[in-house]
């Protein structure tokens, strides 16, 4: 990140150097969206405050219109907020420009989407290596591959590739740059239960082995049981959260 980005606030800062509480890797404060169209106005985002801690694994629940997608289009970097403050590791997102916000895309965090988005001419570990290539210090695509339960499918091409398998290239492109932040919008919602439940242990597996801070959003309320955390949305609001002292393993999921 460009050093001119703005450190957060000072009663956080010297709780932190005092050693009362760990810095969040991402903050949101007072968050707030609007999409105006026309003379209509949607309230997508209505003052959420959020922290999401190193090495957390988060669940984010609610209906479609709940504020899910564009809370993690903001804490990614690619929407900005009408009003309120991103602060990742401690300096201030919303007073960043496109540039520091690109830089903050490529080498901190890794997106992961319900659809795919592989490069059909590319093998497996060709679609890695595309991030692996522009990253500062990045895994070898063979090794996050393997990770993710394909290193027998390194040479396939996507149209060779089952969907789950797909979408775990997908997972392995997204952390092979090493990012703080892993963020998923719904990864298996074009998926069937047994290909979803692989598509989770590939995620969980990453947050577990390389301790990738981690979000994901989805509307199946089963997924919640294998998150440390989970926030549920509704109407642009927080209303309802729980953490858990037990996590359930993935394969131990039904819905």
């Amino acid at each position: 990140m460009a050093e001119q980005l703005i450190v957060g606030p000072e009663r956080d800062r010297a709780e932190i150097a005092a050693g009362k509480r760990e810095r969040p890797v991402l903050e949101a404060i007072a968050l707030t969206k609007i999409y105006r169209m026309g003379e209509t106005e949607v309230h997508a985002l209505r003052g959420m405050d959020l922290r999401l801690m190193p090495g957390e694994f988060l669940v984010l629940l609610g209906p479609s219109g709940s504020g899910k997608s564009t809370l993690l289009n903001i804490l990614g970097g690619l929407d900005v907020p009408t009003a309120g403050r991103i602060f990742y590791h401690g300096r201030e997102l919303t007073r960043a420009g496109e540039a520091e916000l690109t830089l903050y895309r490529r080498h901190h965090v890794g997106f992961v989407f319900q659809f795919y988005n592989l490069i059909p001419s590319l093998t497996a570990r060709e679609n890695v290596a595309l991030v692996t290539d522009v990253a500062r210090d990045p895994f070898d695509p063979a090794e996050v591959l393997e990770l993710v339960g394909l290193g027998d499918r390194l040479d396939h091409f996507p149209a060779q590739l089952s969907g789950g398998e797909q979408q775990r290239v997908a997972i392995a492109r997204a952390v092979a740059k090493r990012p703080d932040v892993l963020l998923c919008d719904e990864p298996t919602g074009a998926l069937d239960f047994q290909t979803g439940k692989m598509v989770l242990e590939a995620i969980a597996t990453v947050n577990r082995e390389l301790g990738t801070t981690t979000a994901i959003i989805t509307h199946n309320a089963p997924i919640a049981a294998i998150a440390d955390r989970v926030v549920t949305l509704g109407d642009g609001r927080i209303v309802r959260e729980e953490r858990h002292s037990v996590k359930l393993p993935v394969a131990s999921l039904r819905w």
